[in-house]
């Protein structure tokens, strides 16, 4: 066991018992769970992850400090098809009555949604992005 020998372990702990996201103690867990002598492969049984992802997660644990090694690298992704004034025209719409769209109907839901956006905006999106999209703005917390 060579990786975490340099890593202060106080430190593990105090950082576990203020964080608040689920996968950043995880990471913690796997580390303090390694500093106490578990071995990868279990770790890597008992949290269900890779190996490949433990030996990432210890490695960052000994280049970084501890609060960065918990948080993800930003990826950016694919950018969005809809742009940030076509998602405000989208929400504008979805406080108004779908009547008032065109739509033969008094209630958005997803499926009218997706064929809003598509209608309005020429953007085709799958039934759950839809959704996913629909919750989004109907609840933005």
């Amino acid at each position: 066991m060579n990786k975490l020998s340099d890593v202060d372990t106080d430190q593990l702990r105090a950082a576990l018992a203020t964080v608040s996201d689920a996968k950043a103690a995880k990471r913690l867990m796997v580390a303090l769970a390694y500093a106490d002598g578990v071995r990868v492969e279990t770790l890597s049984e008992r949290y269900d992850i890779p190996r490949a992802t433990v030996y990432s997660w210890l490695d960052r644990f000994e280049r970084q400090p501890v609060r960065e090694a918990i948080t993800d690298d930003h990826r950016p992704g694919r950018p969005p098809k809809l742009g940030e004034r076509q998602r405000e025209r989208l929400a504008a719409a979805l406080a108004d009555s779908p009547d008032e769209h065109g739509h033969e109907t008094a209630e958005w839901n997803p499926a009218l949604v997706r064929r809003h956006i598509e209608r309005e905006y020429g953007v085709t999106y799958s039934l759950g992005h839809a959704r996913r999209l629909y919750n989004e703005i109907r609840d933005p917390s």
